[in-house]
């Protein structure tokens, strides 16, 4: 691997783990953690978590799986461009949706609203609780036991009243300090990733048209790009290379107004990068504005569409009444869950139990969320 820039992470300088280990003999602590994260049961179960769609509703729209896959491969070509680290860059996109819940976002505000009262719920957090505790694998720890710097960057944003909760690793919440370069790359990476796929997938279902898009800058000086070389093009591999040219300069924008960032303020070390007052990998202001543009398409346009609206109106009710049922009578609650609720509750009370049962709900794929649903709540389920 070519050398790294002095601000970079530096897998020797790490801030180490939770609890102590020998260090590896044939690969970096950060290529430790990113082997760990891919073979982890949260990683695998991402397969079947959704992004906009139901996963039942297509086999070619987007998980969160291929998703995580696509952030690590636009996060690694720029953190090589930028000579910060490209293993802890793809270690932490390759995490950083691994609390999501079943059926997406809807699937984190209804149980958030069910966790009112006992601590909340939130994708971030959760993704951190999995890798520090409820992955099981390991004879000498729980969790995965990651580097600091992975889970720093897996925790992309946290209250204080959390924060103070996290010991070392909400400090940077409390201090107002910035994570880490790649932390930062794969935050970008993601919003580059997320807005273009769910162009390529709202095109893909229908709910959005080719016409519609001609308004966001971004995607009409690409289309008006293609479609002088490419006249005769299908409308299927237009669209893909409008998208992919769309990414590629979200990408080129995002390198050369970091570069520019870092010949500025010349950090020498993480740690100048840390004390910045604001992130050094961002766009330009032109591109953020034109990027705003499109998210804010498709927010009033993809995700606000009645379509959508139904399915995230299920996808509550399903999780609400998951909660209650579980809450209420715990022995529901498959026989290892049922344990660790029992154990929870005599520790913690209710926020214990409810606790317990956010995490079981939250592990669900989409179509094992839709199942349990039935078995409890169907009477021709008998199982």
């Amino acid at each position: 691997m070519h050398s790294l820039a002095p601000f970079a992470a530096h897998p020797e300088q790490s801030k180490g783990r939770r609890v102590q280990e020998a260090p590896p003999s044939n690969r970096s602590e950060y290529q430790r953690d990113r082997d760990r994260i891919v073979h982890s049961n949260s990683f695998r179960r991402l397969e079947y978590k959704t992004q906009v769609f139901v996963n039942h509703e297509g086999d070619l729209f987007r998980t969160r799986l291929t998703h995580s896959l696509e952030v690590a491969q636009i996060g690694r070509a720029i953190a090589r461009t930028l000579n910060v680290n490209e293993d802890l860059t793809e270690a932490i996109s390759l995490a950083h949706d691994l609390g999501h819940t079943p059926f997406g976002h809807a699937g984190q505000d209804a149980l958030n609203k069910c966790m009112e009262g006992y601590g909340g719920f939130e994708h971030n957090l959760q993704s951190l609780r999995l890798v520090d505790v409820l992955e099981e694998k390991y004879a000498e720890f729980d969790g995965l036991n990651l580097t600091f710097e992975t889970r720093e960057g897996i925790l992309k944003h946290c209250s204080l009243t959390n924060a103070k909760k996290l010991g070392d690793i909400g400090q940077r919440f409390i201090q107002q300090q910035q994570p880490g370069l790649e932390a930062q790359v794969s935050n970008l990476a993601d919003e580059i990733a997320y807005n273009n796929h769910d162009v390529d997938d709202g095109l893909r279902s229908g709910l959005i048209v080719l016409e519609q898009l001609e308004e966001i800058s971004l995607f009409k000086e690409q289309h008006d790009i293609v479609k002088s070389l490419y006249p005769k093009l299908s409308v299927r591999r237009a669209t893909h290379e409008i998208i992919r040219r769309m990414i590629n300069l979200l990408i080129s924008d995002l390198t050369e107004n970091t570069k520019n960032n870092l010949q500025q303020l010349k950090p020498q070390n993480i740690a100048d990068v840390r004390a910045q007052p604001k992130a050094l990998v961002s766009f330009s202001e032109n591109m953020q504005q034109r990027n705003l543009q499109l998210k804010q398409f498709l927010r009033n346009n993809l995700y606000s569409h009645y379509r959508v609206f139904r399915m995230t109106n299920k996808a509550k009710n399903i999780i609400q009444n998951l909660f209650d049922a579980l809450m209420t009578d715990t022995r529901l609650l498959p026989h290892e869950y049922a344990d660790k609720a029992k154990q929870m509750e005599l520790h913690e009370g209710d926020p214990g139990k409810a606790r317990a049962v956010a995490d079981y709900i939250a592990g669900m794929t989409d179509r094992y969320a839709i199942t349990e649903y039935k078995r409890l709540f169907d009477p021709t389920q008998l199982t």
